[in-house]
């Protein structure tokens, strides 16, 4: 078992934001959680990797109970990458010392000694991403796809057993965006990590190999499971409100408005 989430819910501000959720990832698994804006799907995947403490509920990580365990310690096994992290990260820093701090699970090299092996480890996932001639240029001036790619290296540094991509294909183009579905299309057949989580609100970001899907609506799971049975025009259209057709062409899912879009 990867992760276990067990009537999981946040609350901010006296509102509900995510939950109760019950949710379970087997190792081998590759799964999209598709939900509109203001879904819980960042909550969703804040608490699964740790930096966010439910209000209610149990949290089970590789195997560790989140409360019991150092979560430290924990989040090393733990990739993440997404906007949220990538404001934090020092604009200065080069795309090669944004990758390699994640050995430590650090934000920046001063604290840690970094080896040989680290370094040539960190090129080797910028070189993988497609990525390695931009090691030495300062992240803050990379574009959105290039940092979306930095990142994904940086989560990939400590070799986790769970990877979770928070929306990595926002803000990129046409190009970007069909680019990066590939590569991550290429780093879901491999055996590691264990399993991975994409979040995207766009079923046209799913790329091949991911099998299982979590529809989110506020905060709540609308389906879950296989991704053939769990996303389909109703789940979407419960979750977005709106009537939507859904379909699979040559191994790529493709969603748009069921006539008008009304829902009867």
């Amino acid at each position: 078992m990867i992760l276990r989430l067990s009537g999981v819910s946040v609350r901010r501000g006296g509102r509900t934001i995510l939950g109760p959720i019950d949710w379970t990832i087997q190792a081998g698994q590759r799964w999209v959680v598709v939900g509109p804006n203001g879904s819980g799907q960042t909550t969703l995947a804040q608490v699964a990797s740790t930096y966010l403490w439910p209000t209610t509920g149990q949290v089970e990580v590789l195997g560790e109970t989140i409360g019991r365990v150092d979560a430290r310690e924990l989040r090393r096994r733990v990739g993440y990458a997404g906007a949220g992290l990538e404001t934090q990260i020092d604009s200065t820093l080069s795309a090669l010392d944004v990758v390699v701090t994640a050995r430590h699970a650090a934000l920046a090299p001063w604290w840690h000694d970094y080896t040989a092996e680290d370094r040539a480890r960190a090129r080797s996932l910028l070189d993988d991403l497609n990525v390695g001639g931009l090691a030495v240029r300062e992240f803050g001036t990379l574009s959105s796809g290039e940092r979306r790619r930095v990142q994904i290296a940086r989560a990939l540094m400590p070799n986790p057993d769970l990877l979770l991509l928070d929306e990595p294909a926002s803000s990129l183009d046409l190009g970007g965006r069909e680019a990066l579905v590939r590569d991550l299309g290429r780093l879901a057949r491999r055996d590691r990590p264990a399993a991975i989580v994409l979040i995207t609100h766009h079923v046209e970001e799913i790329p091949a190999g991911f099998e299982h899907a979590l529809i989110l609506a506020a905060g709540t799971a609308v389906a879950t499971g296989p991704i053939e049975d769990s996303l389909d025009g109703r789940a979407l259209s419960d979750a977005f409100g709106l009537s939507i057709a859904v379909a699979r062409v040559d191994g790529r899912w493709r969603a748009s408005l069921d006539g008008d879009g009304s829902l009867h």
